[in-house]
């Protein structure tokens, strides 16, 4: 599979390539990250405001 993207890619481009595909994951990761805060934070506001009204 190596030989294969060398051959359609290069040498030169793979870098760039893997440079790429990191820097979406990353986003991804934290798009996912700001989602879950997101589910979780009402859920932690609920909590708070129970806990002040006992």
């Amino acid at each position: 599979m190596v030989f294969v993207v060398l051959l359609l890619f290069g040498g030169r481009k793979i870098p760039e390539l893997m440079r790429g595909l990191g820097k979406g994951v990353s986003s991804f990761k934290k798009g996912m990250n700001e989602i879950q805060d997101e589910i979780t934070k009402p859920a932690n506001n609920t909590e708070a405001k129970d806990a002040d009204n006992r």
